[in-house]
């Protein structure tokens, strides 16, 4: 199911100069507004508990995962390089699986590390307040990777649909109003950052075991129909 040569021509892909730069500014960004915070307010947990919460996890890491998720796809269908791939002896599930790993691990890489370290400068990790947004950031990373993996199979707008999903929904409706929070990525990583600290820093709107759920259906769903939808489109191609 994986293939290491679809692998590194994603990576290839993702981490080139443009969006290597994006990449690598909002974890840059997340840290030295960590050290700030740091140095005026001092070590607090719930500071860093709000912080993390809302900057790192509502805005950054879903950012990120649309940057990998439809650049792990997206560019090679609008540009037609995709044919070229496909017509090679290579799986249609395979080559989908092999992108989702590779936006994956780059997402939780550019997200997850610096929320990571950026709880570390705020607090220390208190409370296990680093820890548990670290979790909800590798957990977010694959749900994001797979809906924005999608979104650049079946959309060439994915990017503009990621954003608005991401800055929109995730950010404003699913932070603020009751019946988007249960249908929110956001909130279904906080329901295990939840159960790292365990002292009320963080709350979730959904409990853990329907988010588990929820995160795993979402992942599932998504990346079989991503790859349903590149086999239809194989088909076209041929017709």
């Amino acid at each position: 199911m994986y293939n290491p040569t679809v692998a590194r021509l994603t990576y290839r892909a993702l981490l080139g100069r443009r969006r290597a730069l994006i990449l690598f500014l909002l974890p840059a960004l997340l840290v030295l507004i960590a050290v700030a915070v740091r140095a005026f307010s001092g070590a607090d947990d719930q500071v860093a508990a709000d912080f993390l919460g809302g900057f790192a996890l509502a805005t950054m890491v879903p950012l990120i995962g649309v940057i990998a998720g439809t650049g792990a796809i997206g560019p090679e269908i609008d540009d037609g390089s995709i044919v070229y791939l496909l017509s090679k002896p290579v799986k249609r599930p395979t080559i989908i699986f092999t992108k989702l790993i590779v936006a994956i691990a780059v997402t939780m890489v550019f997200s997850a590390v610096p929320t990571l370290i950026a709880g570390f400068v705020l607090n220390g990790n208190g409370q296990q307040v680093a820890v548990a947004y670290m979790v909800a950031a590798l957990v977010a990373s694959i749900a994001y990777s797979a809906m924005f993996l999608l979104l650049g199979t079946i959309s060439r707008h994915a990017v503009v649909i990621g954003l608005v999903y991401a800055l929109v929904w995730e950010t404003l409706f699913g932070s603020l109003i009751s019946g988007a929070k249960t249908l929110s990525v956001q909130q279904w990583s906080l329901a295990l950052a939840e159960k790292v600290t365990g002292d009320g820093l963080i709350d979730s709107e959904v409990g853990l075991t329907t988010a588990t759920v929820l995160l795993v259906a979402v992942t599932v769903a998504a990346t079989w129909f991503a790859g349903h939808k590149l086999r239809t489109l194989t088909l076209a191609g041929e017709e």
